[in-house]
């Protein structure tokens, strides 16, 4: 008489953002399933086994032993998974902080809130630098040429085009270049008041009005 052993797939790993808390739940309940309907023939065959061909211990052994590592590789990843958990809620109310705060953010687009935006960089040296307003598209609204100062500079836009036609609130693309040599393309930031924090997957994400950045974007809070 032979055993009939149940097999059982490993379960994907568990990973941020999908349902597999829930599968690895269903997974654990079925192998809990196929190890007592294992362990219910094993039983049997042992009890009718003939004394004279004994059965083989060698092969029942290493099916309980493949049982169990699944079993606790289920296991391992529910507890990944509520680590995670306990990470993404304790990094979103963290980030909630933020909110109603105005904040430097590396973005090549500028949030316009309230008819307003405005920008920062730093210069090595004092040089003329052009600042670049384009709208979603792709049409040049504003261009300004301004003396830079050595160090950390701030440039405001009031919302308005060239024409003078005020400008809707919204997330705008900013370029900011030097004007002088190369005119290489000086970094910045952008600043806003963040307005919401959100998660996609496991990862929060702030607003500032249109615009949205990971938390990793985020270089400081000013006030």
């Amino acid at each position: 008489m032979s055993l009939a052993a149940t097999t059982s797939t490993s379960p994907a790993p568990v990973t941020a953002g999908t349902p597999a808390a829930a599968a690895a739940s269903v997974a654990g309940n079925s192998i809990a399933g196929d190890f007592s309907t294992f362990l219910t023939l094993l039983t049997t065959q042992l009890q009718n086994q003939d004394p004279t061909a004994p059965l083989d211990t060698n092969q029942f052994t290493s099916q309980l032993v493949q049982f169990a590592s699944v079993e606790q590789q289920i296991n391992a990843n529910t507890n990944l998974q509520t680590l995670i958990s306990l990470g993404s809620a304790g990094a979103l109310y963290q980030a909630s902080a933020m909110v109603g705060h105005m904040v430097a953010v590396e973005s090549p687009q500028m949030p316009l809130q309230n008819g307003a935006g405005a920008l920062q960089y730093t210069l090595a040296n004092a040089q003329n630098v052009d600042i670049s307003v384009v709208n979603a598209s792709g049409v040049e609204l504003y261009r300004a040429a301004v003396a830079g100062a050595q160090g950390a500079n701030t440039w405001a836009w009031d919302g308005k085009a060239a024409s003078g036609n005020a400008q809707p609130d919204g997330a705008y693309t900013v370029k900011v270049t030097a004007s002088d040599g190369a005119k290489a393309p000086v970094p910045f930031t952008v600043l806003g008041t963040a307005t919401a924090v959100t998660t996609s997957g496991q990862t929060p994400s702030l607003s500032l009005g249109a615009l949205t950045v990971p938390m990793s974007a985020v270089r400081s809070v000013i006030n």
